[in-house]
């Protein structure tokens, strides 16, 4: 009798405390696995795993078996942490990491350019309000384990990745600032998000030219402007006429258009002065002035007369040139890409040097355009050798 006690009230540990709760059973109709968890006297059965069915095929390289298995590893490590509920395993409380996520965005959105906005929007839709349904973990159950699987499971390329799980970080500093988490959970390591640098890509000044000469006339300055002065392109179309400052001959950058809306900041929310080419000075005086708008770059004429321009004109301007010149290259590399490779692979200008012209507060961020030209590295790479090979004996 004593013995059968024993058996019937042996505790689901073993010595070190490790949980042994929980079987793996298959059904026998259906044939996909599920772990039998016995909770306040009735076994409960959990099927899925990451939101998919414990049975061959629903996920790459892993058996039903196999998933059942794992699935009931995170169960017994969720008892082990002291954070196991049932409810969570069976998908029957929903996450409170979807609604936390929506405040969050809706009461700081105003400190985040319209830009960051959008794609903080598009990270909780489409990314991070599916992933939490399938894993309904809460807030305070996040942790670095939690952070991987959420990253690998994210469908976008490296800098994608990095960009959901930054907002929800934000949203997580958030939270621990207003006292709903206890402490900060670690994040996945910067070498985990496969970010893969792209190779810059520009073009040597005659052709840069030859692409901008074969843009209508009366379209030309915003392009050469952007070609003189190293700036991004929505800061030329938010370029305002008071902007320009006579009496220094400069060029105040302090506002830029962010996803179609202008804001009166620039993307380092800093001031810029720069330089007026003298180059461009002299197409300067030839624009015609528009007194009815306080762009500085306005449509000359016809139906967008005095209107600023936009992204999507000024891009499907620079394609029609491309085509004319028999380039292919997109305008952000045609233009600042291009204007700052020349000045250090075409002028021999130092990497401080165009630091100092583009504003950059990290060096790093000029050294991507310090490319040595693929001809220049044929010349060093064969340079030394002096005999033929054939003539080698």
């Amino acid at each position: 009798m004593l013995l059968f006690l024993y058996k019937t009230v042996r505790p689901n540990f073993i010595k070190g405390g490790f949980c042994m709760k929980g079987s793996i059973q298959q059904h026998s109709k259906y044939k996909y696995y599920y772990v039998a968890w016995p909770d306040n006297g009735k076994i409960q059965t959990v099927s899925r795993y990451r939101g998919f069915l414990c049975r061959d095929g629903e996920i790459a390289g892993m058996t039903g078996r196999q998933m059942a298995e794992r699935l009931l590893s995170l169960m017994r490590a969720d008892v082990e942490n002291g954070t196991f509920r049932i409810e969570k395993w069976k998908g029957e409380t929903p996450s409170d990491i979807i609604p936390y996520l929506w405040k969050w965005l809706e009461e700081d959105g105003g400190s985040l350019s319209p830009a960051t906005h959008k794609d903080y929007e598009n990270s909780i839709k489409n990314h991070l309000k599916p992933w939490f349904e399938k894993n309904p973990y809460q807030i305070h159950e996040l942790q670095y384990d939690v952070l991987c699987r959420l990253l690998n499971d994210i469908n976008r390329t490296g800098k994608g990745k990095k960009n959901v799980i930054y907002c929800l970080r934000r949203c997580l500093v958030h939270a621990f600032k207003s006292n709903r988490i206890p402490v900060m959970p670690l994040f996945p390591e910067e070498r985990k998000y496969n970010i893969v640098d792209p190779i810059i890509r520009w073009l040597p000044e005659e052709r840069q030219i030859k692409v901008i000469r074969a843009i209508p006339e009366m379209h030309q300055p915003i392009f050469w402007w952007l070609k003189y002065h190293l700036r991004r392109p929505s800061e030329s179309m938010a370029l305002h006429k008071c902007d320009y400052d006579k009496e220094q001959n400069a060029f105040i950058i302090r506002r830029t258009f962010s996803a179609k809306e202008l804001v009166q900041y620039t993307k380092t929310k800093k001031i810029h002065v720069i330089p007026c080419h003298s180059e461009f000075k002299k197409i300067m005086q030839r624009m015609p002035v528009h007194i009815n708008s306080p762009y500085f770059f306005v449509h000359p004429h016809g139906k967008l007369a005095g209107k600023h321009y936009s992204l999507a004109c000024m891009e499907d301007i620079w394609h029609k040139a491309c085509a004319k010149a028999g380039e292919d290259i997109d305008m952000y590399s045609g233009l600042k890409h291009s204007s700052c490779s020349q000045y250090i692979n075409e002028k021999h200008y130092s990497i401080d040097q165009v630091q100092m012209l583009t504003d950059h507060a990290r060096r790093e961020s000029v050294k991507k355009y310090a490319a040595i030209q693929l001809d220049e590295k044929r010349r060093l790479m064969e340079g030394w050798q002096t005999t033929p090979l054939d003539e080698v004996k």
